[in-house]
């Protein structure tokens, strides 16, 4: 092979240098291929710096296929059984980064998420992976004997092309829809991309009255209100001008679909119209006040005012059926979303290339040999709390294992 060849020919380029490209490109690497990394950012994996608070939640202790969601729920088993929490936590020992579990199994940095950003750097570095990053890709073909990727920085050829360049979630750090965009060029279905793990938002004129309520945060259930394939979480609500967000609305958010209804239960402990019934003959006091010792008063208060009903009316005052509606106002909040905050605020994308058209073992297109998706441009979708990088780290090392 002349030099000019040499410079320019891989085993396997992998486009997008994030947490999935960088663990394809490791696993690779250390299994003796010839490795290029192109990203088209400056920063190396921005969203992993800016995860957590920026403290990347790196993982989920109790990952499993129920916490992730697809057209296709089946695809993501092959991958997560082979590459475990508990195998990037070895790799995270390995390093000695310092980590913590925040909240159901949810684990992050001790320091800063560049303790991450570093180590899969190192494991990049192991497998002698070569960079090119500013660099754009400007087209990618499919060649007699692989690849052309032709970039801002000349032609590569490669037998092997991974895309991991993910979703459309957070622009302002580079996202773009390349992957979708490669994908209809090999005339592959995409399952339509859509912001999930996302604040939710509703008309001005009907939010108004809790406007004032914005900043205020607790822990409540919510769902979808639907009977067939009903979604619950408990996670803490937190009010905002626009509308909700918060862990509880973020996770719901991934299956809340456009006019659907969601239904929020401030008080999950308390049923709170026997509740209230019940004290009738015990208190004397007003609603507020009561209410107060279950709730943030101005919350309360906010709550009353916009749901028609006075505070400073006694509960032994009140009629039952009042006491009953007040109850099912609080247990069973109804609320119609006008839309989300779109993928400028929202962590992650729903939808994308269909894993139908993809192996489960490997993730290579199944008409396209040597051609691979991995990561966020999958139709694979995590819940909140360390799941989607977990799956960056599966479908990363299942395509980065088995490039010939």
């Amino acid at each position: 092979m002349n030099q000019e060849n040499f410079k320019t020919l891989f085993d396997l380029v992998v486009i997008g240098a994030g947490a999935a490209g960088m663990m394809c490109a490791a696993t690779a690497g250390q299994r003796g291929k010839r490795v290029l990394l192109i990203d088209h950012a400056t920063k190396l994996a921005e969203k992993i710096r800016i995860s957590g608070g920026g403290r990347c939640n790196f993982t989920n202790l109790y990952a499993s296929p129920q916490n992730f969601l697809s057209e296709n729920p089946h695809f993501c088993k092959s991958a997560l059984s082979r590459y475990t929490p508990q195998d990037f936590l070895s790799l995270v020992k390995r390093y000695k980064i310092a980590f913590h579990e925040k909240h159901k199994g949810q684990l992050f940095c001790d320091d800063s998420a560049e303790d991450i950003i570093r180590m899969l750097k190192s494991e990049c570095d192991l497998g002698k992976v070569e960079w090119r990053m500013p660099c754009s890709v400007q087209s990618l073909t499919k060649a007699e004997s692989g690849f052309q990727i032709q970039t801002d920085q000349g032609l590569v050829k490669s037998k092997n092309v991974v895309v991991a360049t993910g979703g459309l979630s957070i622009p302002k750090i580079g996202a773009t829809d390349f992957s979708f965009r490669i994908a209809k060029e090999f005339q592959l279905k995409v399952i339509e991309p859509r912001p999930a793990l996302v604040p939710l938002t509703f008309d001005a004129s009907s939010w108004e009255p809790f406007v004032p309520l914005s900043g205020i945060s607790l822990e409540v259930d919510i769902d979808t209100g639907e009977k067939k394939n009903k979604a619950v979480f408990r996670e803490d609500l937190l009010f905002t001008h626009r509308g909700l967000s918060g862990p509880a609305v973020l996770q719901i958010s991934s299956f809340w679909q456009s006019g659907q209804v969601i239904r929020v239960n401030l008080l999950p402990e308390i049923d709170l119209a026997q509740d209230l019934i019940d004290a009738k003959s015990t208190t004397k006091k007003n609603l507020s006040n009561y209410l107060a010792a279950f709730l943030p008063a101005r919350l309360v208060d906010g709550l009353l005012l916009a749901h028609g009903f006075d505070g400073a009316l006694r509960i032994a005052d009140m009629q039952d059926k009042r006491l009953r509606l007040l109850g099912e106002k609080l247990n069973r909040w109804e609320l119609l979303p006008n839309g989300s905050e779109g993928y400028r605020k929202a962590e992650v994308t729903r939808g994308g290339v269909d894993t139908r058209e993809l192996s489960q073992q490997n993730m290579m297109v199944k008409q396209v040999p040597g051609l691979y998706f991995i990561g966020e441009a999958v139709d694979v979708t995590g819940w909140l709390g360390g799941f989607n990088f977990q799956w960056a780290w599966a479908s990363g090392a299942a395509a980065g294992a088995s490039i010939e």
